[in-house]
């Protein structure tokens, strides 16, 4: 039986885009133009990964709404959000609201599909059992490859793909320096310097909203990060 995606987006010729692409992909896709359409259809039956534009119809910020009660349904939904709004206000607001991933419609078709890959890998990762070459340990650190997830002095710390991926190559090898451009490998997106900065902030804000004394990714100025061991 195919997964289930369900795309919520008010641009009809842009849904049935992502609608066609995905059903070549392999997965069933429903297409919902507004909030209020989505939310019935919702409250009957939760899609296997939900796509949320921002912007729905004559509401600016009903996809933002869409996915706070989506993820009062559902803390384990994949949730997607995928719109031209690409203000760090914006982007803060929606992982914030419990987004898996913030993208861009600038985004190419064969990286929505990596990443919607990657997140529906990690839901299942997540329902079979640990396996223990799959974990790094690294002090406080406890990372999942299989699983995506992370965990920071025993409790749990909420990246996005991208963000758990540049956590992965950098912790792998605590001292080295990787560079950006390996960041951006490792987590197979393409994206200029100051958006790798920005990932790193972000990914050491969310670290120290859980201990505000973590100093574990440093800064190899003019050359990359490292992760101290």
């Amino acid at each position: 039986m195919p997964q289930q995606i369900a795309i919520v987006e008010d641009e009809p010729a842009i849904a049935a885009n992502y609608r066609d692409h995905l059903e070549r992909e392999g997965f069933a896709v429903q297409l919902y133009a507004d909030r209020q359409q989505a939310a019935s259809a919702f409250a009957l039956a939760l899609p296997d990964l939900a796509i949320i534009d921002v912007g729905l119809g004559d509401e600016m910020e009903g996809g933002f709404e869409l996915c706070r009660e989506l993820r009062v349904r559902s803390a384990e939904l994949p949730i997607v959000f995928l719109t031209a709004r690409d203000s760090e206000l914006d982007i803060i607001s929606g992982l914030r609201l419990g987004a898996d991933e913030y993208l861009t419609k600038d985004i190419s078709q064969a990286q929505l599909m990596a990443r919607i890959h990657a997140l529906l890998r990690r839901v299942r990762a997540l329902a079979s059992p640990e396996k223990k070459d799959d974990v790094i340990r690294q002090g406080k650190l406890e990372l999942n490859r299989e699983r995506m997830t992370v965990r920071w002095n025993h409790q749990p710390v909420e990246l996005t793909v991208t963000e758990f991926w540049m956590v992965y190559a950098l912790a792998r090898h605590p001292g080295h320096v990787k560079s950006r451009q390996q960041l951006m490998n490792s987590a197979d997106v393409v994206l200029d310097d100051n958006t790798i900065t920005s990932h790193i902030k972000r990914i050491r804000r969310k670290f120290q909203t859980v201990d505000d004394t973590f100093q574990n990714i440093e800064t190899a100025y003019g050359v990359g990060y490292r992760w101290k061991g």
